[in-house]
């Protein structure tokens, strides 16, 4: 059954909803500035957003009242939100804001909607055909040629989706998903830090410059952080079908962004692909909250 939503006015859930899914493509633009212009490398930036991440969420509980209880993660959940991180970042080094969140957004649904496949979940005709159009959403815009993205970029961000996906499967159950949360970005940021140190120490990477810090500091508290604690809120006035279509915008958001703050082309690959995948996973979700609602 639908989980319905808490009592909370119209305008101040779609005001949530509105600026946290800014934030989430927020994540996009920072790291995709940081990297291009060179001020930090990806191993470092991925040690400071998970690193200030975990630090914002662990403040925001505590100025909640709630404690942070470490002994209670997940283990396979702050693994999953470390290969979404890793990957997020590292696939950045090559791909454009809007194309980098499209890959990383179509991935995402895919692997939620595979794992509800394998659960036994029953899909209509209209859903199959809308998981058939995103794929080839996605194949279009990884199909060879000049307009291709990066192969080994595109690898990158689609396993930070299946690291997303999978994190959202096993945190969509959570009776506190704010301290669920907190607690998987601090058990994942020893490994980010090591990650960071370990390209630093390799000489895999430039020395971080200020900006570059501030940018993956913004990105971790406030982008992710700060980003989570708003969509929690936002959620309290959202159905479950509501708050996954209203992450369909992201990818629209973070190229048109691009496009106005990075220069970024917005190409007819991007445009087609972008139609076709969205437009599919809205018609799966919509037909699976038919089935379901």
């Amino acid at each position: 059954m639908t989980r319905q939503p808490a009592a909370q006015s119209a305008p101040i859930t779609a005001s949530l909803t509105v600026v946290a899914l800014c934030a989430f493509a927020g994540n996009s633009l920072l790291c995709r500035l940081a990297l291009a212009e060179g001020t930090i490398g990806a191993g470092a930036f991925t040690s400071v957003r998970v690193a200030t991440g975990a630090l914002t969420l662990a403040a925001i509980l505590a100025l909640s009242g709630q404690r942070l209880r470490l002994g209670a993660v997940d283990p396979r959940a702050a693994g999953a939100l470390l290969v979404y991180m890793v990957g997020f970042s590292f696939a950045y080094l090559q791909l454009h804001a809007g194309t980098g969140a499209l890959l990383l957004f179509g991935t995402v649904q895919v692997t939620m909607l595979g794992a509800a496949l394998l659960q036994g979940e029953r899909f209509p005709r209209l859903a199959w055909l809308g998981m058939a159009l995103a794929v080839a959403g996605l194949a279009v815009l990884l199909w060879p040629g000049a307009a291709a993205p990066d192969a080994g970029a595109a690898v990158m961000m689609a396993a930070a989706g299946v690291g997303w996906g999978l994190y959202s499967l096993r945190g969509r159950h959570a009776t506190a998903p704010l301290a669920a949360t907190a607690r998987s970005f601090v058990w994942a940021a020893p490994a980010a830090v090591a990650v960071g140190a370990g390209t630093l120490l390799g000489n895999a990477e430039m020395t971080p410059t200020a900006p570059g810090l501030l940018l993956a500091t913004a990105s971790g508290a406030l982008a992710s952080g700060a980003g989570y604690v708003i969509w929690y809120a936002a959620l309290r006035g959202l159905t479950a079908g509501r708050a996954a279509s209203a992450q369909l915008a992201v990818p629209a958001i973070a190229a048109l962004a691009g496009a106005v703050l990075l220069a970024e082309p917005i190409t007819w690959r991007l445009l087609l692909s972008a139609a076709l995948t969205l437009c599919g996973i809205a018609l799966a979700l919509q037909r699976r909250r038919a089935m379901t609602g």
